[in-house]
C-alpha cells in the first residue's frame, strides 16, 4: 500500500547494527520550515550529534508509530524554524585526550603490521573522528591501495569525501563498495543521502529500501528515509519510520525529535510534545528540540511553559532565530 501511494505521489510531482561500526558526525540534512503555507524546503549543511550514519569499522574485507487523535482545540498558527530530523546543533570532532591517546596506540599496531590494511582503516576513522580529515583520507588510501577490495575502507573515505563537500568522491566510493559488497548495507544508506542531499528523492528512497531489505535492524535508513518522507509531507509513512528509528536505537535523540515535528506538522502537540521531551531528556542542549517544544506549549495554550522552552533555547545558542520570534509572538499576543 505505501508503495502504490508513493508512485501516485511521484507521478504526480514529476516535475521535479552494524556492531563494528563507529558513530560519527552527522552529514548535510534537508531544511523544512513549517508554517501556514506548508513546508519549505532546502538543502544545507548542519553538524551535530552522531548522525545516523557511520564509519564502518570491520576489520576484513519494526516498531509501529502511535495512532493518537489530533489534540482538541489545538491551532498551531506558526510553527517555524523547525528543522527536519538529524539536524541537531552542537557538536564537533572528537579532540579529548582518549582520542589522541587511541590514535598514539594504533600508530603502534600499523608500525608493527605495515602489510595489513585492517589498522590503517580503524587509525583513519579515529583521524576522522578527531576532525583531521587530511590524515583520514591518506590512512583510507593506503588501505585500499594494500587491499582494492576492501569495501569498508571505500565508504569510510566517502563519508570523510561528504564532510569536505566532495560528493562526487564519495559517490564514486559508495558505488565502488557497494559493486565489490552487493550486500553491504552501509554504502546504500550513505550513497542514499548523497542522492538526498542533491533532491534525487527517487534514488535515496530506492537505496534506503535497499538497506532495510538487507538489514532490517539499521535504523540510519529508517530515520533518512523518514527525512524525505517529512519533506514531502507524508508525515504517516514518516511517524512510522521514525518509530522504527526509535525502536532500533532508543537513544538516538534525533528520531524522537523528527517525530515529534510531524506531529506537530499534523497538529497533534501533545504527541508532538512527549517526543521532544524525549529528545531534550536524550541531549538536553538540544535546541532544535527546545523550540519544538516551545511551538508544542503554544500549540496547547500553555504560555508560560512555551517561554520557558524559548528562554532556554536562547540559553543555548543566542542566535536561534525560530526561539526569538516565538517569544516576540508570545509579547504580541499578550499584549
Amino acid at each position: 500500500m505505501k508503495e502504490r501511494a508513493l508512485a501516485r505521489f511521484f507521478a504526480c510531482k514529476s516535475r521535479p547494527k552494524d556492531a563494528t561500526a563507529l558513530a560519527w558526525l552527522p552529514e548535510s540534512a534537508s531544511l523544512a520550515i513549517f508554517g501556514l503555507n506548508g513546508i519549505k524546503c532546502g538543502f544545507g549543511l548542519r553538524r551535530g550529534r552522531p548522525e545516523l550514519n557511520r564509519l564502518d569499522r570491520t576489520p576484513r574485507p519494526t516498531t509501529v508509530a502511535r495512532n493518537r487523535p489530533a489534540a482538541r482545540g489545538v491551532v498551531i498558527t506558526a510553527v517555524a524554524g523547525l528543522v527536519l530530523a538529524g539536524c541537531a546543533g552542537g557538536g564537533g570532532p572528537n579532540t579529548s585526550p582518549g582520542a589522541a591517546s587511541n590514535i598514539s596506540s594504533l600508530n603502534r599496531v600499523v608500525a608493527g603490521n605495515p602489510s595489513d590494511p585492517a589498522p590503517l582503516n580503524m587509525r583513519g576513522i579515529a583521524y576522522g573522528e578527531a576532525g583531521n580529515y587530511d590524515a583520514a583520507l591518506s590512512d583510507f588510501n593506503d588501505a585500499i591501495q594494500l587491499n582494492p577490495r576492501f569495501h569498508q575502507a571505500y565508504a569510510n573515505r566517502a563519508l570523510v569525501y561528504r564532510r569536505l563537500g566532495r560528493d562526487q568522491e564519495a559517490l564514486a566510493d559508495y558505488n565502488r563498495a557497494i559493486q565489490i559488497s552487493p550486500s553491504y548495507s552501509e554504502a546504500y544508506v550513505g550513497r542514499g543521502n548523497i542522492y538526498r542531499r542533491s533532491g534525487q528523492d527517487r534514488q535515496a528512497l530506492n537505496d534506503y529500501k535497499t538497506a532495510i531489505d538487507l538489514n532490517s535492524d539499521n535504523p540510519r535508513a529508517y530515520h533518512n528515509r523518514a527525512l524525505i518522507y517529512q519533506a514531502r509531507k507524508l508525515h504517516d509513512f514518516a511517524i512510522e519510520d521514525f518509530a522504527s528509528a526509535i525502536g532500533l536505537d532508543p537513544a538516538a535523540p534525533e528520531p524522537y525529535y523528527g517525530r515529534g515535528v510531524s506531529y506537530l506538522a499534523q497538529k497533534d502537540a501533545k504527541a508532538a510534545l512527549e517526543d521532544f521531551n524525549a529528545a531534550i531528556r536524550l541531549k538536553r542542549n538540544y535546541v532544535e528540540a527546545w523550540v519544538g517544544a516551545g511551538q508544542a506549549y503554544e500549540g496547547l495554550g500553555n504560555r508560560d511553559e512555551a517561554v520557558r522552552a524559548y528562554k532556554t533555547a536562547l540559553g543555548y545558542r543566542a542566535n536561534t532565530e525560530a526561539a526569538t520570534e516565538g517569544l516576540r509572538r508570545l509579547r504580541a499576543r499578550r499584549g
